[in-house]
């Protein structure tokens, strides 16, 4: 099969802007790419002068989070507390004593009719006798019943959870508000699913993929099923029934050094293992928590919240001892760090004897606030940066806010990383960020909302390149795989993921990038979306 009659697009390629091209085709991969047009015997589809470009690559998601979004209940287009009650009510019209209602995705300070964050109190209004976990819209807090907060008590694992994550009143009685990991711990011990429920919401999310061409994922999502067998059984089950159009990298989130040792003891396969389509990921480990809550860890008090600098979840030694752990064992780490002390931790961490931080290819996630020290390390070090760019677009306005004046200009500083050849990715943290990678690389070159807030950009030294921001959706992901020679490209014996699209990145004003339309996305040389 060859796809005739396109011009390609492809960052710092030998292809010409101007000329068309066909693309040979046989089963998953690409054979050759030929001047147009094909002169040979093969079938030929008309590109119709279309841009046939690598698809995307989201290195940072929890798509099984989304995909529970789109069969569970969405809490996020709530805008009140009297709607948020009758939704519920009429999502779980039948109740049984002691059930657990879900819901995901509310925020309630922007309810219009109260003035207060919800509380376990005001759960009782909905199901006296039910265990109810609400989760924020951010994934960084919760809300949940009295009922719910009986079986915590009663948990000695949740003890270990940082104080500062469970939320108390005046007289030191838990509010049923929980934050950051306190929430993930929730999530994995109370929130189990069956094999078929993450089957389902798998295949209710990957269509959103395919209609805004991201073929590849790397996913962390053990917190919404409850263990890494049952994820693992969920995504290899769809690829053997030909229902996963996408390959996945799966990551496996730890919260101490025993739950790595028992993933370690356990099984055999290793960062890369796994089928065609579906790969063991990285270590996933949070090392603080989050801007909005105050709670992500920084070497000065909030300018906002002076009392504060947020909060490490680990002291240096225990991190130490993970990175170590995992390297030692061939495992390739993901740490989330957003504040600079976290950074600063996760470096020093990434800096021991023998991690060998280059060719594990281990990663720090989000990155969001730097420092020259911290640059400097980090162009040394050199670990993967994975960035979300479009969290400025509702973000870009509060940094002052969250940031000492003279680190506001590091902060989510693209640039200066791609710069230092630091490799960086750009990915969407969905379902917390943009699912459109071309939202992202529109934040990320123009660094303003879409409404063109603020004129010439936030911090505009850091915008990057057009070219610099799609290779972060492609072979910079694809080097975290150890699929650089193989994905990423459109070139001979590569996997025929790509996508077409209805205009040139280089020939739209900047300030239009997210108005291309993708029209076609290919996973291993299968068309799996027409517009």
């Amino acid at each position: 099969m060859v796809i005739d009659n396109v011009r390609i697009y492809q960052p710092s390629s030998q292809y010409d802007e101007n000329t068309r091209y066909a693309v040979d085709v046989e089963e998953d991969k690409i054979t050759a790419v030929y001047k147009s047009p094909y002169k040979g015997n093969k079938n030929v589809i008309d590109g119709e002068g279309k841009v046939l470009a690598p698809s995307f690559n989201d290195s940072h998601m929890h798509l099984l989070r989304f995909g529970l979004l789109k069969k569970e209940l969405d809490l996020t287009e709530v805008t009140s507390w009297r709607e948020m009650k009758n939704l519920v009510e009429n999502h779980y019209d039948e109740m049984e004593e002691y059930d657990w209602i879900f819901g995901k995705g509310f925020n309630d300070a922007q309810f219009d009719d109260i003035d207060y964050l919800l509380t376990a109190k005001d759960l009782s209004e909905i199901q006296v006798n039910s265990y109810i976990y609400f989760m924020h819209q951010d994934g960084h807090e919760c809300v949940i019943s009295e009922q719910a907060m009986d079986l915590l008590r009663n948990d000695k694992g949740f003890e270990k959870e940082p104080e500062e994550f469970k939320e108390k009143d005046d007289h030191g009685n838990w509010t049923g508000r929980f934050k950051d990991t306190a929430v993930h711990y929730i999530k994995h011990h109370f929130w189990g699913r069956s094999v078929e429920d993450a089957k389902e919401a798998i295949s209710a999310a990957v269509p959103y993929l395919s209609e805004v061409g991201v073929t590849s994922v790397h996913s962390d999502d053990i917190n919404f099923i409850g263990s890494y067998e049952k994820l693992w059984q969920a995504y290899t089950e769809l690829e053997q029934e030909g229902k996963l159009p996408i390959d996945a990298q799966l990551h496996h989130y730890i919260f101490n050094i025993d739950d790595l040792h028992h993933y370690l003891d356990t099984s055999t396969m290793r960062t890369g293992d796994g089928t065609d389509q579906v790969k063991v990921g990285a270590v996933k480990i949070f090392l603080d928590g989050t801007q909005r809550l105050f709670t992500a860890a920084m070497r000065n008090p909030y300018p906002e919240a002076p009392d504060t600098q947020g909060t490490l979840i680990y002291s240096q030694s225990e991190l130490n001892d993970m990175v170590r752990t995992a390297s030692e064992n061939n495992m390739q780490v993901a740490m989330h760090a957003i504040g600079d002390r976290a950074i600063e931790q996760a470096i020093e961490a990434l800096e021991q004897d023998g991690v060998d931080t280059s060719n594990r290819r281990h990663r720090i996630i989000h990155a969001q606030t730097l420092a020259p020290d911290l640059l400097r390390r980090l162009t040394d070090l050199k670990p993967y940066i994975e960035t979300q760019p479009s969290f400025l677009l509702g973000e870009w306005d509060k940094k002052e806010k969250w940031t000492p004046e003279e680190l506001v200009p590091y902060c989510d500083a693209f640039q200066s990383l791609y710069k230092a050849q630091i490799p960086i990715t750009l990915s969407s943290d969905l379902p917390i960020g943009a699912i459109n990678p071309l939202v992202s690389i529109y934040t990320a070159v123009n660094r303003m909302d879409l409404d063109g807030q603020p004129p010439g950009g936030w911090m505009p030294q850091e915008k990057l390149s057009v070219d610099a921001s799609f290779s972060g959706f492609y072979n910079t992901p694809a080097e975290l795989e150890y699929s650089e020679r193989e994905k990423g490209r459109i070139e001979a014996d590569y996997q025929a993921d790509f996508i077409l699209l209805d205009q040139h990145p280089k020939e739209v004003a900047i300030e239009e990038i997210n108005n291309i339309e993708v029209v076609e996305t290919w996973h291993r040389g299968k068309r799996v979306y027409k517009k």
